[in-house]
């Protein structure tokens, strides 16, 4: 594959990373704009051959991908793909910003499950209505934690829950050891769920774990029991989760949701036991360094010649 012309999704990124890159390491490639918002003067469809797609609302300049014949990668400022993820089967590769929400997202699992299980939620609304509310909570030290998704991502909420002695148990597509421990096969939750009281999912959206989540599972475990979602929101069947939310048996602590964004009249805004966060686990102050930083890098290989990071396997 011979790189040319490498599209940011505006001028302002585009500035940023060449910036981060020595003249002579991008001296073989053009980097222009193209997105759905904005597109470099004069530039051609037949140029680009590499576009790294808006890192918010990626959907109108993903639609546009169609116009451009000599496309041959794809480069997201995501860890998840799935937007993406028919593209391989047209030839065209996917390269993913992995490691750059590991430690924005693993920091967002362990604060909605703290808040959650500490009623910190509640605490603020008592407060807006100036109400002392003194309660025992629960503690997240001594809880039986589950954590679905053993990549890169889930071992950093590993690392983060370590600290707070919980009883953790790891799950993911097939059964394996690490360096961690056991990590447990899907097909064993229905015998796992009922001794868990906190879920944590972190598994990438696919074919396998869209609506993981569901009526069976939800039923299996304990009163009282935690989901938090900082995966996608399909991986949970949402119309099952509100159900079982609605009876106030179970609780939720949700960055993701399906549908999003959330609409206003949506009743999962309303169910008891319930913390919603607007989908920004990687979202923070240490997002943008680390994603000129990967950005700046694929541009000097393929600048080079190299494959680049975070190439989504066809296998």
């Amino acid at each position: 594959m011979s790189i040319k012309t490498i599209a940011f999704p505006d001028s302002e990124l585009r500035n940023r990373v060449i910036a981060r890159i020595p003249a002579h390491q991008r001296a073989n490639v053009d980097l222009v704009v193209y997105s759905d918002a904005e597109k470099s003067a004069k530039l051609s469809r037949d140029d680009v051959d590499v576009v790294v797609l808006p890192y918010l609302d990626s959907g109108p300049t993903i639609e546009l991908l169609d116009e451009l014949p000599n496309l041959g990668l794809v480069i997201t400022q995501t860890t998840g793909y799935d937007p993406v993820a028919h593209l391989p089967e047209r030839g065209i590769k996917v390269a993913t910003a992995s490691g750059v929400h590991t430690g924005g997202t693993a920091e967002l699992a362990l604060t909605l499950t703290l808040a959650s299980l500490r009623g910190i939620d509640d605490a603020v609304r008592a407060q807006s209505a100036r109400i002392w509310n003194h309660k025992r909570n629960r503690s997240l030290q001594d809880r039986r934690v589950m954590i679905i998704g053993a990549g890169e991502i889930g071992s950093a909420i590993a690392d983060r829950f370590a600290p707070f002695e919980v009883d953790l148990t790891r799950v993911a597509t097939t059964a394996r050891e690490d360096d961690r421990g056991k990590i447990h096969s899907v097909d064993e939750l229905p015998t796992l769920l009922p001794h868990t009281e906190v879920v944590v999912l972190i598994t990438p959206l696919t074919e396998s774990t869209n609506q993981l989540v569901n009526k069976d599972f939800l039923s299996r475990l304990p009163d009282n029991a935690l989901i938090v979602n900082v995966a996608r929101g399909k991986v949970v069947d949402t119309d099952a989760l509100v159900a079982e939310l609605s009876t106030g048996r179970l609780h939720a602590a949700l960055d993701v949701m399906d549908p999003e964004p959330l609409p206003e009249n949506h009743p999962l805004w309303g169910t008891p036991n319930t913390l919603i966060t607007p989908h920004e686990g990687g979202d923070t102050s240490a997002f943008e360094p680390r994603v000129v930083q990967i950005l700046a890098e694929q541009v000097r290989r393929l600048n080079d010649g190299e494959q680049p990071l975070n190439l989504v396997s066809t296998e």
